[in-house]
């Protein structure tokens, strides 16, 4: 018997919840079983943020646990998952997962996958940065962890504020290892002719 492939998806309180939504949006188009975790503060932002009704986020995921269900599948280590992304990733959830407060899914879910050696990328929202952030980010580092800020890729010209997203949703999928043709790759430096 074939285990499933399975990813652990948490949505956090940082502001970007584009950011997991059009993660979720381009899984749900492959073969692997999502599981999603929102927070009572994503759950807000998703609202603010976005036009997306909270039931119709949850929809785009396979499975969806709450995220004070400290008993789930994926609050265990025996659970076989690809590991998890944190789209976006909040201060606070970071610094849990970081210095082992594991009182939610979230960060018990990423305290799992670490544990197990499997990735963790945390889709960062934060700037500017103080040394306490910069602190609990090396700790999360150091530990396995992968800190990934939503950068744009101004090499990719984009054009619109979509297209950033799924480029940023792109780098994500290739740092787990999974294919995708969201990312517009790296060609060389082209210098342009001045007219």
């Amino acid at each position: 018997m074939t285990t499933p492939r399975r990813l652990i998806v948490g949505m956090s309180g940082a502001s970007g919840a584009i950011l997991g939504i059009r993660l979720l949006e381009v899984l749900r188009d492959t073969d692997i079983e999502t599981h999603l975790v929102i927070s009572k503060a994503a759950r807000l932002t998703i609202y603010s943020e976005t036009h997306w009704r909270v039931a119709d986020v949850e929809r785009l995921a396979c499975v969806v646990h709450p995220h004070s269900d400290l008993g789930a599948t994926i609050a265990s280590g025996s659970f076989k998952t690809m590991g998890m992304v944190i789209a976006p990733c909040s201060v606070k959830t970071l610094a849990a997962i970081a210095y082992g407060f594991t009182d939610d899914l979230i960060a018990r879910a990423a305290d799992v996958c670490l544990k197990e050696g499997r990735p963790v990328v945390a889709v960062f929202r934060e700037a500017p940065l103080h040394v306490g952030h910069l602190r609990a980010l090396t700790q999360f580092a150091e530990m396995g962890g992968v800190v990934f800020p939503p950068v744009p890729a101004f090499y990719a010209q984009p054009q619109t504020l979509d297209e950033v997203v799924t480029q940023i949703v792109g780098r994500v999928l290739d740092r787990l290892g999974i294919e995708n043709n969201l990312v517009k790759r790296w060609e060389g430096l082209r210098l342009r002719r001045e007219v």
